[in-house]
C-alpha cells in the first residue's frame, strides 16, 4: 500500500478480511506521521471544537498490527519498479532507502495543495492544511493569537479554515481569484450568499484578486495583492485548491487519464497488471455523463479503497460512480452540492434548465426558522434531475442528500416534487424546499 490514509488502508483492511496473513502479506508506507486519519476534520482542531488531535485518528498502526498489516509511517515510496516488482523506500526518520517487494500493489498517494510561484511561499508563518501535522502546527497558532490570519483561496478547505480563526477571536480575510468563493461547486448568485453571511460576522472577502507576494524577513508579516492593497498577516494558510498526487505511478509507465490522475477501471484496476489506484490520485466515473472526473474527497476515498481492497483480496466488485456530492458549513451558514450545474450539464451535451426556490429551514412561523435558497438542475424535455445547490442556516444542507438520492436513481424532478418526504414544523414546511424547487425545475423542463 503506497500511502496510508483513507484509500490505502481501506483497502489494507478489507483485503485482510477476506485474506488471511499466511495468504497474503500487507505492508503500508505513509510519508506523514499519521495512518487512517480524518483530514475533514483537521480545520475543527484548529478551532478548538474537537480535541485532542488523535480524536481523529480512526487507527493507530498499532491497531494495524493487530490486523496483521504492517503500517510504516514516515516511510516515502521514491520509484515503483514494474519489471522488478519492487518500490523503494526512503525512511524519512534515518534518511535510509531500502526496496520491498511486491506481487499486489495499491496506490493511494491521495493529492497536494496547489502552491503559487510567488515571493514568500517559504517562509514561517505559511501554511497548508492537508495533513494532521499541518493541523497541529496551526492549532498551535490559534492558540497563541488573536492576530490577523490572510486564507488565500475561497475553496471548502480555504472557507473551513478561515471559519476556524474567526471562531477563536483573529481578523480573517479570505482572498480569491475567483469571482466568488466555491466557484467550482456553486453558482455565483448562489456563493453571493456565502459570502454575505461571512461579512456580516466579520470576516473580510476579497474576489477577483490575485496574491502578488508574501512579505517578511524571519516571519511572514503582509501579503501583497494585485492592486497594490497590503494585508497585515501574523499567518497566510493556503487554500488554492488540490491536485492528485501522480507522478510516481506516471514515471513508473502506468497510464493517467485526461483529469491527470491515474486511470483506473471500475474495480480500481490501473493499466499496469496487479497495481490498483483509489483516492484523491485516482480518476472516477460521473454518473450523470460518464465522463472520468478527479474529486478530492474523503466519501470517495474510503469507497474506492474499499472496493480495491476487495478486490485486491480475491472478491469481485465494481465501484458504481460518483456526483460529486460535498457539504461544508461557515460558522452558521451551510452549504452543499451534488450532482451537475447547468453550465456544466451543457457543457457535456446535455440540454438543461435550472430553478431557484426561497424558503425557509423549519416551518416559516418556527422560533429558529432561517432562509435557505436550493437551486435544483433538470434535463429539458425528460425531466430528469441533473444537480443541486443548497445554501441556508442550520438544517440547510442535509437535504442535498434527497438530491443526490434522486439523482443517483434517475429519478426526475416530477417524481421528486411528490415525494413523500417527513414533515414537522421543527424541520420543514408541510412542502419542504425540495419540494418547491423540484416543482419549480420541473415545469421549466417540461
Amino acid at each position: 500500500m503506497v500511502g496510508g490514509d483513507a484509500a490505502g488502508m481501506s483497502a489494507a483492511s478489507q483485503a485482510r478480511r477476506r485474506r488471511s496473513p499466511s495468504q497474503l502479506e500487507i505492508i503500508a508506507f505513509e510519508r506523514s506521521g499519521w495512518v487512517s486519519y480524518s483530514a475533514c476534520g483537521e480545520p475543527y482542531h484548529v478551532a478548538g471544537y474537537i480535541d485532542p488531535l488523535e480524536r481523529l485518528v480512526a487507527r493507530t498502526p498499532a491497531a494495524f498490527a493487530e490486523m496483521a498489516i504492517e503500517a510504516h509511517t514516515r516511510h516515502e515510496v521514491r520509484e515503483i519498479d514494474l519489471d522488478a516488482r519492487t518500490v523503494t523506500v526512503e525512511n524519512l526518520r534515518e534518511g535510509q532507502t531500502s526496496t520491498t517487494p511486491f506481487d499486489i500493489l495499491m496506490i493511494g498517494t491521495g493529492a497536494t495543495s496547489f502552491k503559487p510561484s510567488i515571493a514568500g511561499m517559504d517562509l514561517p508563518g505559511v501554511h497548508e492544511l492537508r495533513t494532521l501535522d499541518d493541523a497541529k502546527q496551526l492549532r498551535a497558532i490559534v492558540d497563541a493569537g488573536p492576530g490577523n490570519a490572510v486564507i488565500v483561496g475561497g475553496g471548502y478547505i480555504g472557507l473551513e479554515a478561515a471559519e476556524a480563526f474567526h471562531h477563536r477571536g483573529w481578523q480573517v480575510t479570505v482572498v480569491t481569484a475567483g469571482a466568488s468563493v466555491l466557484d467550482r461547486t456553486l453558482d455565483t448568485d448562489m456563493s453571493g450568499r456565502v459570502i454575505e453571511s461571512m461579512e456580516a460576522i466579520g470576516i473580510r472577502v476579497v474576489t477577483e484578486t490575485k496574491v502578488r507576494c508574501i512579505n517578511g524577513s524571519e516571519h511572514v508579516v503582509s501579503v501583497g495583492c494585485e492592486g497594490g492593497e497590503i494585508l497585515p498577516a501574523d499567518v497566510v494558510v493556503l487554500g488554492l485548491g488540490s491536485r492528485p498526487v501522480a507522478e510516481l505511478a506516471a514515471d513508473a509507465g502506468i497510464d493517467l487519464g485526461p483529469t491527470g490522475a491515474i486511470a483506473v477501471d471500475d474495480h480500481q484496476r490501473t493499466s499496469a497488471e496487479g497495481v490498483f489506484s483509489a483516492g484523491d490520485c485516482a480518476e472516477t466515473m460521473h454518473r450523470v455523463t460518464g465522463r472520468p472526473v478527479n474529486y478530492h474527497l474523503g466519501t470517495i476515498a474510503n469507497k474506492t479503497g474499499r472496493v480495491a481492497g476487495i478486490n485486491i483480496g480475491g472478491g469481485d466488485i465494481a465501484f458504481p460512480g460518483v456526483l460529486g456530492t460535498a457539504i461544508t458549513k461557515i460558522c452558521q451558514t451551510e452549504v452543499a452540492s451534488t450532482g451537475l450545474r447547468r453550465a456544466e450539464a451543457e457543457e457535456a451535451g446535455i440540454d438543461a434548465v435550472e430553478a431557484t426556490a426561497t424558503g425557509t429551514t423549519t416551518a416559516g412561523y418556527w422560533p429558529d426558522a432561517t432562509t435557505m435558497r436550493i437551486k435544483a438542475v433538470a434535463e429539458r424535455g425528460t425531466g430528469r434531475l441533473l444537480g443541486a445547490q443548497v445554501v441556508g442556516g442550520p438544517g440547510a444542507a442535509k437535504r442535498i442528500d434527497v438530491f443526490a438520492t434522486a439523482i443517483w436513481n434517475d429519478m426526475s424532478a416530477r417524481d421528486l416534487a411528490w415525494t413523500d418526504l417527513a414533515y414537522a414544523p421543527p424541520f420543514s414546511g408541510v412542502w419542504d424546499l425540495i419540494h418547491i424547487a423540484a416543482r419549480k425545475v420541473a415545469d421549466a423542463a417540461s
